[in-house]
Parts: C-alpha cells; structure tokens; sequence
C-alpha cells in the first residue's frame, strides 16, 4: 500500500489538472491518477483548442466565472512562458430571438459585457467570408478568444508536478471507498489512502459513482473537422445557431487549419467503446452548414477528430462534495463547455478540500463561489426534480 496523501485527484483531463495544481499551490500533499498519460486524445480535453468567451449565452451566471478563468489561464501562460490563450474576438450569429443570440445579449447586458450588434448587412460588410440568412443578427465580443488545449493541459501538470504534486499515469482506478479515516482508491496497480478523494474522471465519472447517477449522465460522441479554408487574417471565432437551431463552432486557423464543429447533436457512446472513425455523412453534415454560411471554407479536410461530451440532465457542471461522503468531491459533467471554466473549477475544487463550510452559494461577483446549479445532490439524490 502506498503512503497517504491529503488529496488524491482522480482523472487529469482539464477539471482534474486544474484541480491537481490549486491543490499543490497550497501546499497540499496530492496525489494525481489518470488511466491513461494526458494530454491524450480519448476523452475530453483534446483537439487543440478550445473557444472562451466571456458573453455567455447558456446563463449569465456564468460570467463571473469565466472572468476568473480568464485570469487563471493567464497567469499559467506567464508561468509557462509559452502562448495558450489566443485573442481574436468571437461572434454569435443567429436569429435575435433564438437561444444563442438571445441568451448572449442577456450576459452581456446583465454583465456590461462591451460588445456591438451587427445586422447581417454589416456582418458580411465587415467579414466578407461570412454570408449570414438576412434575418440573422451577430454579437461580436472582442475579448473572445481561443485555448490551446494540450499545452495548457502540460502546463497545468507541469506546474502541479512543480509545486510537488504526484503523477501515476496508465492507471486504472477501479474502486473507492470512503470511511471515518478517509478514503481508499484501489487501481489496477496499488492502493491508496487520503483524507479528500476528487473525481474527475471525464466521461469516465459515471463508473465511479452509483448505477443509477451513471444512468443520468449521457456521453456524447462529437467530430470536428480542420479545412484548409481561404480566410482573412485576424478571424474570429464564429458560432452560428441555424433556424433547426442546431449550433455550428468554427475557430480560427492557429496552424493546424481552420476548425469546426457541431455543438452537441451527436450519439450516445460507452466511453470504452467509442467509435474514433468519422464517417462521410458527418464529414458533410458539418460541411454543408459551413457551406451555407462561410462558402469560402470547404474541403480539403486537412484532420478529423473525435472527442467526448460528459452531459448532465441540466447541461450544467457537476461540482461539490458528494451528498453521501462528504471527504468525496465531484468534478465533472462539463457538457461540452467546461474547457475554459478549469484554473476556476480547479480553484473551487481546492477551496473544498480544505473548508468544511462549503455550502452551494449563489454565484457571487469572485467567480469563486459554487453557484447552486452546479450541486452534485440533483444528480446522485435517489429520487431527483424531473425538472433536472
């Protein structure tokens, strides 16, 4: 059996990375497992980059969050001394009553978010490339930008490792169990105690937790294509919500092509048995809504990928202490969203292990409090909301 540790970390995608290097920045003993050796390419927290932005149309409780994001991510690429964070603008495009744009205009006005509200004239005047339907309107948000994903994730270790934290990697965790003393974590290799357990295992979460929670949570397989597009300097991030209101993602060229991506709409998937192919009838479901609105963009398809979303019910993160093992604190369900939240997740994380009065608190303007809808008890209670 190995030596206790305070807190062992258990997945080291971008909540767990992050969670394992706010922990090690107060000087926690911690221990961090992954099953496989991250940055790798079959969970999450892969395909290069990532979009942030501030102007948030799922909830504008979000907002403060990811303005402390912004300030973890920065203060990494200080640390590490490379780029991570790339600054480029991003705009929502889409019907002004529709989720996307509407739920946009709620953060950035709740918010004072600076921005500008472009009609679809002045959209393809200002960004040529872009052919928007005419009754589409465009909220462009300057400070917007893009993520790289595998460096930050390095970063991230790095650090942790740094302050001194300990990575095992190609290991399997296979059973937990929380009692009086603490918490053992079996793995495939060895046996391990601490006084705090963190799970955040991605779309693997659900074969740590009860049957029934794993049941509530839906891993979704997502593709993403990179063009070799003809596209000005200095493009944006663009997200455009079609009337069927499914969302396309497209993101800037960073020196792999020019990427995109439907957001959500995919299968359901075991995380064991994902199908890493990408058929044509994908290929073309993308392209043909990239078509309609970039006909600049199209083929050829310089790389295809595959990644995983971890969904809650609600499509809001899953993160607290666990309602039945209060040494056990959960990290997961980021939805297909929760990439740019994790120097913030990390940070909440970290606040838990080492307070024992954490309470879900409405968000507060820190970025630091957990809000409530983010409660581990709507998805493991026996009996949850429908509602949820």
């Amino acid at each position: 059996m190995s030596s206790r540790h305070h807190a062992i970390v258990v997945g080291l995608g971008a909540f767990g990375s992050a969670a394992l290097d706010a922990l090690s920045a107060r000087g926690v003993r911690a221990l961090g497992l992954d099953r496989f050796d991250p940055p790798h390419t079959l969970g999450s927290s892969h395909g290069r980059t990532r979009i942030i932005r501030e102007a948030y149309f799922e909830d504008p409780f979000y907002v403060p969050l990811v303005r402390r994001a912004y300030t973890g991510w920065e203060a990494l690429e200080a640390d590490a001394a490379e780029s991570l964070l790339h600054r480029c603008g991003g705009l929502m495009v889409g019907r002004e009553g529709g989720p996307l744009v509407s739920g946009t205009l709620a953060s950035v006005l709740e918010h004072a978010i600076p921005h500008q509200l472009l009609d679809s004239s002045e959209l393809n005047r200002r960004l040529l490339a872009l052919r928007p339907p005419d009754d589409h309107v465009g909220v462009l948000e300057e400070r917007a930008g893009v993520l790289r994903v595998e460096p930050c994730i390095r970063a991230l270790l790095d650090r942790a490792r740094e302050r001194g934290a300990e990575l095992r990697t190609g290991e399997r965790v296979t059973a937990w169990e929380s009692h009086d003393g603490g918490v053992t974590v079996v793995t495939d290799r060895d046996t391990y105690q601490a006084e705090t357990l963190v799970l955040a295992a991605g779309p693997w979460i659900g074969g740590l937790l009860t049957p029934e929670a794993a049941a509530r949570l839906r891993v979704e397989r997502q593709v993403c294509l990179w063009i070799d597009a003809d596209l000005p300097d200095r493009w944006p991030v663009v997200v455009w919500e079609p009337d069927d209101d499914r969302i396309l993602y497209t993101i800037p060229d960073l020196g792999d092509g020019f990427k995109a991506g439907l957001h959500h709409g995919g299968p359901e998937t075991d995380p064991d048995q994902v199908e890493r192919g990408v058929t044509q009838s994908e290929e073309e479901r993308i392209l043909t809504l990239l078509a309609r609105l970039m006909p600049r963009a199209k083929p050829p398809i310089l790389n295809r990928s595959v990644c995983l979303y971890t969904n809650t019910p609600d499509h809001h993160f899953l993160l607290g202490r666990h309602p039945d093992h209060p040494r056990v604190l959960l990290a997961g369900g980021g939805s297909g969203h929760g990439f740019k939240f994790a120097p913030v997740i990390g940070e909440m994380v970290a606040r838990l292990a080492l307070d024992d009065d954490d309470e879900p608190v409405s968000p507060a303007a820190s970025g630091l409090d957990i809000p409530t809808a983010f409660a581990p008890a709507r998805l493991l209670d026996p009996s949850p909301d429908p509602a949820q």
